[in-house]
């Protein structure tokens, strides 16, 4: 019998993969960002964020001594989340991640959608500057094919769809579909490749999750539900295997809510479906509405322990944006 044997959860911010000296920069472009929900949840401009903003208190969190500790915090949470995918040894790794309209469109946004073909195309980064002409760190600049598990994603569609979660599939990605990602996973996936899964490829199963946009964005309810039936289909698949699970993005931003990822951690850390459930969703927006791939991976090893490795609160303008980085496991 296949089970879940091992858990993990990390943020995947480009910001994780700039230097301390380029977030600064990375602020001053939050001032175009039109998807800024503060920590009182209302949607606004970069400047009305400000005016509600204690920035003396942000001051201090924005010193550059404070952004290169956080950074070296940061790359110590990536390297052990990735030693201890390797230790898990492996058969197979479920990925649940959102897709930013790099191949998900508009004309077709599923609640929920398995990605279960052979292969897919995982785009190079390296070549993207992230501020000046430095390439983000860690991201190879090609492109390059790597093997998904299609025979676990015909397993898991059927037996989600008999547990009544409606599902949508795709097979391929299509190139004519345009984005950011031309016709490749998105980044929430490619993370996983350019910066956990740096030795040996895991096979994998992109499993995409619509965080991001209204009005179907499944309920952190609905979200640890869809983690405990990922669990009982990977308990009914006729084959030997250990598998994973692991959730990609989040958690706060493009504010950084150090009260809304506190309580979402201490909800998963104690199991706590109410506390969950509670989560304020109008907070659960922009960036921070990837906290729900955090909940699914939880409901998926509520059998196992949950442990933080650290969590790095990581400022980079004075109205408080940036991203509450968590790094996790569950064993």
């Amino acid at each position: 019998m296949a089970e879940i044997v091992f858990g993990l959860a990390s943020s995947h911010s480009p910001q994780l993969s700039t230097p301390s000296e380029g977030w600064l920069a990375r602020g001053e472009r939050d001032k175009g960002n039109t998807m800024l929900y503060g920590t009182d949840g209302i949607h606004s401009n970069y400047e009305d964020l400000l005016a509600r903003t204690d920035v003396k208190r942000i001051a201090k969190e924005i010193t550059p001594e404070k952004m290169e500790e956080r950074h070296q915090r940061n790359q110590k949470g990536i390297a052990k989340l990735s030693e201890a995918l390797y230790k898990a040894n492996l058969d197979v790794l479920v990925m649940l991640g959102d897709d930013q309209q790099e191949y998900l469109q508009d004309d077709n946004m599923p609640a929920f959608c398995i990605y279960w073909g052979g292969e897919v195309n995982v785009p190079g980064r390296g070549a993207a500057p992230s501020t000046g002409n430095q390439p983000l760190i860690g991201y190879s600049a090609e492109d390059k094919i790597v093997p998904t598990h299609s025979a676990l994603g015909q397993h898991m569609i059927e037996y989600l769809i008999e547990s009544e979660f409606d599902v949508a599939t795709s097979k391929f990605l299509d190139p004519s579909k345009g984005g950011a990602s031309q016709g490749g996973i998105g980044h929430a996936f490619g993370y996983v490749y350019h910066r956990l899964m740096t030795d040996k490829l895991i096979p994998a199963l992109p499993f995409m999750v619509n965080t991001y946009y209204p009005p179907n964005q499944p309920t952190p309810k609905r979200c640890y539900d869809l983690g405990r039936a990922i669990r009982n289909a990977i308990e009914a698949w006729p084959v030997k295997a250990r598998v994973g699970v692991l959730a990609s993005g989040g958690l706060s931003h493009f504010v950084v809510d150090e009260e809304l990822d506190q309580w979402a951690i201490e909800g998963m850390k104690e199991k706590s479906i109410a506390k969950l459930s509670s989560l304020p969703r109008e907070r659960l927006n922009a960036g921070s509405s990837e906290i729900r791939n955090w909940i699914s991976a939880a409901g998926a090893a509520e059998h196992l322990e949950m442990e933080l490795i650290d969590y790095v609160p990581c400022y980079r303008s004075p109205a408080g944006t940036g991203c509450g980085m968590g790094f996790a496991t569950w064993s």
